[in-house]
């Protein structure tokens, strides 16, 4: 029986620039960053009040995974926001919306109230979207 998930991946571009932008724009905290063999890395974050779930800032690499090409196509689908969509939470979506545009994080839809909750929409700096909400 499966009993919880402690890993999920996004495909990045670059690690170097979303570990600036998870960690210092998002508040996200470093879990692990440790070298992989030659020119590897594995670069896991995970949100401050959630340190069991290790959120894998995947490179899009030639190798293992992505063979044949298939590193080149997956970096444009991720770049034109193919990839990359999960849920985030806040406490106060206004005031969370407001620090994340001042450190220029870029939103696709602002604060809005829709059937489900409030939610805006915003996107990291490898092209993957995600959906921001306010905790009940």
């Amino acid at each position: 029986m499966i009993t919880r998930l402690n890993h999920v991946s996004i495909f990045v571009l670059n690690q170097d620039s979303s570990y600036e932008f998870y960690v210092n724009k998002l508040g996200f905290k470093v879990h692990t960053d440790a070298p992989m063999g030659p020119g590897k890395r594995w670069l896991t974050v995970c949100p401050p009040e959630q340190p069991d779930l290790e959120i894998t800032l995947m490179a899009i690499e030639d190798g293992i995974m992505f063979k044949n090409g298939a590193a080149e196509q997956m970096r444009e689908l991720v770049k034109k926001g193919t990839f990359g969509f999960a849920v985030f939470e806040c406490y106060d979506l206004n005031t969370t919306y407001e620090e994340m545009k001042a450190k220029g994080i870029e939103f696709k839809k602002p604060p809005t109230k829709e059937f489900y909750g409030y939610e805006a929409l915003f996107v990291d700096d490898s092209g993957n979207w995600f959906s921001l909400g306010q905790k009940k």
